[in-house]
């Protein structure tokens, strides 16, 4: 079933191709010279967001993320390959106590900056684009 959007990620793996976030470091946190975590803030932007809920964690994130994947590989309206952003975020969600995590998960897109204006609309329902405010992200 990924094989198509894997092929199509592995044609365009070229680092150069993939597109960093504009973002700016809030604080960094390390350990012995070694970066832990690094908190961020983004601007407003369009996001392609997919909320999941499995029984694991780990398989919302990575059926969110395939989801995502064939999105970003031609299952979109424009039928092209929309290219990479780093990083893909995942936003974990708690009860209404914040006492504990859900499995619910929320798995992102940033759209490139050159389809802002203009996103393509995905074929699978359950992804949706989002207009984000500024955001803080922890990144690792």
């Amino acid at each position: 079933d990924m094989a198509e959007p894997i092929q199509q990620l592995t044609r365009n793996n070229n680092p150069q191709e993939r597109q960093t976030i504009p973002f700016t470091v809030i604080q960094r946190k390390e350990k012995l010279g070694d970066l832990l975590y690094e908190k961020r803030q983004y601007g407003k932007a369009k996001w392609a967001c997919i909320k999941m809920k499995e029984k694991q964690y780990e398989q919302s994130i990575c059926l969110g993320f395939m989801k995502l994947m064939r999105y970003i590989c031609e299952q979109n309206s424009s039928g092209l390959y929309l290219g990479i952003t780093i990083p893909i975020v995942t936003i974990v969600h708690t009860n209404e106590a914040q006492s504990e995590m859900t499995q619910s998960v929320t798995v992102a897109y940033y759209l490139p900056e050159v389809l802002q204006d203009e996103p393509p609309h995905p074929f699978d329902s359950d992804i949706i684009i989002e207009e984000w405010p500024s955001t803080i992200v922890y990144s690792r």
